[in-house]
């Protein structure tokens, strides 16, 4: 029997059924078991029959706490949720990577050739050459394979589709080429390297580090070359409430300056006090002299601080509140987190384009469905995309059905934390 067929056979038989409960929690175990099983055809029909073949899963992640505070090293609070880019791949005997993610054409990088391709910028060919560079420079031998991947993490909704795939590119090349002696953490960071140098996106750390590590984690990011990371043990399931990720229909469109603008005035603001980032300014300093701040860097700027410096504190509260069962006072904390960034990030709307308010209409609305029984916040970096919501599960019916009859059908996602970070499934 062909290697395809015996591993179809043996997820259909239920050998997988535990692994896939792990990562896909609430889930139809036969709809994602049938998943990987399209996969591996996709992967046959694409690469041939091959024995060895391997499968990956890096899942989607969502902020919990810290709005636009990784890049003033600040902390965050995330957890990996039950979407996630699946992965079937097998060694192929050449010097090549290649990899056909569904939807788009074939990416392929010669092992021999790591250096940066300016041509292969905002391409996820730059990801795969820089995952691959760095585990090189690393000491370790590169090997060709070949992968077919799909995707069902949300493109635009602030899950982080690009670390979910940074994540799963960084698992399969540590399996197939370094024994898996790579550890999640550092997989994170070779992820946000690739996408920093070679596909030339500044971002920070966040999204890979949830992906990667799974669970619900806080991340300290005072040392962005060392982060602390913090598993957070908190079974989700059993709070009585639902995590919905609601998409606003809001256009992404030229934005690129909206998003920027942030860390630029956070950091003008942190030069007043001869300091990169705002982590290192004392925050009984910044108050004492916020004359001097408005002066040199601006209103916004200082509003943007002043969200710091409460966001980056109300992620430890968060942690706290966790980590002793009070849920309320978590739930509290995620709105307190909404309203900072609604009042004092301002990254709710454009302000290019003041009619157009999307994203507040979405809050607001959220706020009134709730009535103070649930939690929601911007999610993601704002101006456009998504909601996040903490809503009762006796509620959850009507809140979507309110949602979607002014968003449009669809618009209101049902997610699950999974515990599970970037995985290759166990043989």
């Amino acid at each position: 029997m062909p290697f395809a067929e015996a591993l179809k056979q043996k997820i259909r038989s239920g050998a997988y059924e535990k692994t896939l409960a792990a990562l896909y929690p609430d889930g139809d175990l036969n709809f994602y078991g049938d998943r990987f099983c399209k996969a591996i055809d996709s992967f046959a029909e694409i690469f041939g029959e091959r024995d060895g073949i391997c499968l990956f899963s890096a899942p989607g992640r969502t902020e919990i706490g810290g709005n636009h505070t990784d890049h003033q090293h600040g902390h965050v609070l995330a957890a990996s949720v039950n979407l996630d880019v699946i992965a079937v791949a097998a060694l192929n005997g050449s010097n090549l990577i290649r990899i056909k993610s569904e939807g788009y054409e074939m990416d392929t990088i010669d092992i021999r050739d790591l250096s940066v391709k300016a041509e292969e910028y905002n391409h996820a060919a730059a990801l795969i050459r820089g995952i691959a560079s760095k585990i090189h420079e690393m000491g370790y031998e590169l090997k060709g394979f070949d992968a077919y991947t799909t995707s069902n993490v949300l493109s635009g909704s602030g899950l982080s589709s690009s670390a979910a795939f940074e994540v799963l590119v960084g698992n399969m090349v540590n399996s197939f080429c370094c024994g898996g002696k790579i550890s999640p953490v550092e997989i994170a960071k070779i992820g946000q390297y690739a996408e920093n140098v070679f596909f030339g996106k500044p971002c920070g750390l966040m999204d890979q580090m949830a992906s990667s590590v799974g669970g619900i984690v806080t991340i300290d990011f005072k040392d962005t070359s060392a982060p602390v990371v913090e598993k957070v043990d908190f079974d989700f399931e059993k709070s009585g409430f639902a995590l919905c990720i609601i998409d606003s229909g809001a256009d992404h469109a030229d934005l690129t300056d909206e998003y920027a603008s942030i860390p630029k005035e956070m950091k003008s603001a942190a030069k007043v006090f001869g300091k990169d980032f705002l982590r290192d300014v004392p925050k009984d300093e910044f108050y004492s002299k916020i004359a001097d701040v408005r002066k040199a860097a601006g209103d916004r700027a200082v509003l943007r601080a002043i969200h710091f410096f409460d966001d980056d504190a109300r992620v430890l509260k968060q942690v706290d509140a966790i980590k002793h069962g009070d849920f309320e006072g978590f739930l509290n904390l995620v709105t307190e987190s909404g309203r900072s960034s609604f009042m004092y990030l301002q990254n709710i709307f454009s302000t290019k384009t003041p009619g157009q308010q999307d994203m507040s209409v979405l809050l607001a609305l959220c706020e009134k469905l709730l009535s103070g029984k649930g939690a929601w916040r911007v999610h993601g970096g704002g101006f456009a995309g998504t909601v996040q919501a903490f809503v009762p599960r006796d509620m959850l019916d009507e809140f979507k059905a309110s949602i979607e009859a002014v968003f449009g059908k669809g618009k209101c996602h049902v997610l699950s934390i999974r515990a599970v970070g970037g995985i290759k499934l166990p043989d």
